[in-house]
């Protein structure tokens, strides 16, 4: 039994990152001052941004997510996207793009079924 939730668990954990990896990708198109270049840097980011997020929820004791938590998510998450770019090569964030990124994936989040973000 215990088998079965470990695999779900990493399970999730996976398809997780390929979805906040593609949300990147989206908001990088679609996101002036919100650029990653090469697809190593959109997975590195995708695993980055997600730890951080799990870091800052367990921290916080709630669920941070740029639309479902109101203005502190919305601020925690683009405080998390501007920090990304520090250990993400290939990332590059302004200020001004980590709020837009922050607006765009919390659109794509609540678009998205499950929680990406």
């Amino acid at each position: 039994m215990e088998h079965n939730k470990v695999e779900s668990g990493a399970m999730s954990w996976i398809l997780r990152l390929v979805m906040v990896a593609v949300i990147l990708a989206i908001t990088s198109f679609f996101t002036p001052g919100f650029s990653i270049n090469g697809l190593w840097s959109f997975l590195i980011a995708a695993v980055v941004i997600t730890v951080l997020d799990y870091l800052v929820e367990r921290m916080m004791g709630s669920e941070i997510s740029p639309l479902g938590r109101g203005l502190k998510g919305f601020i925690i998450s683009a405080i998390i996207i501007y920090a990304a770019q520090f250990i993400v090569p290939n990332m590059r964030v302004s200020m001004i793009g980590a709020l837009l990124a922050a607006l765009v994936i919390g659109i794509i989040d609540a678009i998205i079924p499950g929680k990406a973000f």
